[in-house]
């Protein structure tokens, strides 16, 4: 059956096995950025109550094999799983001398601000372009959504953030905020 008001909910992938802790050397936080988007993910205990599970028969998500470990987790092997690599996270690359360790969290957050003022951008995605990609993703879940009533991403935090900006210029209204956190559900409902 199909809902009177069409729904979207943006899930973020379920946490990494993957060790982030002590510290890292450029080509170490290089490799650890190669070693996330392959890792396993950690078993999904509770479900959100807010997703409709029975009414949830087609998945979108990331290519990234955490995105479809943790649909194939929270869904499901019945449920229909739409791969799509417009729904990948926004690209990082380490920036830095390669020199000296620090913690992880160091060359992560360096490293994404420098891509947010356009100095980072060698060899990936601009954030204009990824801005863009995000905002042809949310089209792409609005059309779902207004065609069968709801749509379902499993994808990243940082693209699911700039989906639900994209969605809220569009005249969708957050009824649920699940934050950045592994697994967190965000429901945004057309107001």
């Amino acid at each position: 059956m199909k809902p009177d008001t069409p729904h979207i909910y943006l899930i973020r992938h379920a946490r990494p096995i993957i060790n982030q802790k002590g510290f890292f050397t450029k080509a170490q936080a290089q490799h650890y950025l190669q070693e996330y988007n392959v890792a396993e993910v950690e078993q999904v205990i509770e479900r959100s109550e807010h997703l409709p599970t029975d009414q949830i028969k087609r998945v979108f998500c990331s290519t990234l094999p955490r995105a479809k470990a943790t649909a194939l987790l929270l869904f499901g092997p019945d449920v229909e799983l739409i791969e799509d690599a417009t729904f990948k996270e926004f690209e990082n690359r380490i920036w830095g001398l390669p020199v000296g360790k620090f913690p992880l969290k160091w060359w992560q957050v360096t490293s994404r601000v420098l891509w947010l003022l356009g100095l980072n951008q060698k060899d990936i995605e601009s954030f204009k372009q990824a801005k863009a990609r995000a905002s042809q993703a949310a089209q792409h879940l609005i059309k779902e959504a207004e065609e069968t009533g709801i749509a379902v991403l499993v994808a990243h935090g940082f693209l699911n953030e700039f989906i639900k900006r994209a969605l809220k210029k569009k005249g969708w209204k957050v009824v649920l905020d699940g934050g950045r956190g592994y697994v967190g559900v965000t429901q945004l409902e057309k107001s």
